[in-house]
């Protein structure tokens, strides 16, 4: 599935989410598919920006990967069923803003948490969703015009694509 379509499928979750779990679960997903966008575009973006894409992938990662992970439900990590890119420039403006409602809902929660731990749990994962987003837009700010369309992998070096 490309990165829009899962973006949009994330936004839709976090926007019907009941309860704090959901939200927290909604929140893991987000960073997972951060981390996996990031990843990819490490891999087959403009190399002016690699640095860039890592530094989203390993923000994602920590965002992802906390000491608690959530009970993810049926429908698995998101993330894994990224196939392309498509439209980098689209994929990553819709990818800060889901980043951007997952801190918005955050601070929901901790503001209603009674809870010191649950509180500081969402706390950093207000600061998870931010350092992403910030990397987002910096990625965004630099990436080329004509770079804006990635998919699959690049060719293997040295192979003759007029063979």
């Amino acid at each position: 599935m490309d990165a829009v379509r899962l973006i949009g499928v994330g936004r839709r979750a976090l926007a019907q989410s009941q309860d704090a779990p959901d939200i927290m679960r909604e929140a893991w997903q987000a960073q997972a598919l951060a981390q996996a966008i990031g990843a990819r575009l490490a891999m087959y973006g403009p190399p002016e920006l690699r640095g860039e894409a890592r530094g989203l992938a390993e923000a994602g990662a920590r965002g992802s990967g906390g000491s608690v992970v959530p009970v993810v439900g049926a429908g698995g990590i998101r993330a894994a069923q990224l196939t392309e890119l498509g439209e980098v420039r689209q994929a990553l403006t819709g990818l800060g803003a889901l980043l951007g409602d997952v801190g918005i809902a955050l601070v929901g929660v901790a503001s209603e948490s009674f809870e010191e731990g649950a509180y500081w749990q969402c706390m950093e994962a207000i600061d998870s969703a931010d350092e992403s987003r910030d990397r987002v837009l910096e990625i965004l700010r630099r990436l080329p015009e004509h770079d804006s369309r990635l998919s699959g992998p690049a060719p293997e070096p040295g192979s003759d694509s007029a063979a």
